[in-house]
């Protein structure tokens, strides 16, 4: 009776993650190996503040998940410690996150894969990911750039009004 029970508490999990997994824009595989509790929980902290659920979960739970909600080509890195952020916003915001925390402890934090809907990125791609800026700063950017050529215009004309101004007056 134990067994059955044990089986469908397991199905429902793997139900709950490939909900979870289907629900998300983005997501990252990590092994977690040797950070400290201190490190796990600034992580933890700033994961969340960016709204990036993070969690640890068994390989063979996770991999029938991922393949339940379409998300193929990840079994090979489903070794050893695994965790994974995901987020249903920011595509950028966990592997942006998790890539600068695994600069810092290289040693001891490695970035697996992730993928962004049913697109799947290798450790490479997860680091040139986290390259990318947040939308926020790309949109404050993008307005910036904007903005230059705006002013120019702005003073131009402005030059334009002052210098017909003292013509007239002359």
């Amino acid at each position: 009776m134990a067994s059955a029970k044990a089986l469908e508490s397991k199905q429902a999990r793997v139900a709950e993650l490939t909900e979870l997994l289907k629900n998300s824009a983005a997501g990252v595989l990590v092994d977690y190996k040797g950070i400290t509790v201190e490190e796990d929980t600034k992580l933890r902290k700033e994961l969340r503040e960016a709204e990036v659920t993070y969690f640890v979960e068994k390989n063979t739970m996770l991999r029938r998940a991922l393949n339940e909600a379409g998300i193929q080509g990840l079994d090979g890195v489903l070794e050893g410690t695994t965790a994974i952020a995901l987020s249903s916003g920011d595509q950028t915001a966990p592997a942006r996150i998790l890539g600068k925390f695994a600069e810092a402890h290289d040693d001891k934090f490695n970035l697996k894969a992730g993928f962004i809907g049913t697109e799947i990125y290798d450790e490479k791609g997860v680091v040139a990911l986290s390259k990318i800026p947040s939308r926020e700063t790309l949109l404050a950017q993008l307005v910036g750039s904007l903005q230059g050529p705006m002013q120019k215009l702005a003073a131009t004309l402005q030059a334009l009004q002052e210098k017909k101004a003292a013509e007239e007056a002359a």
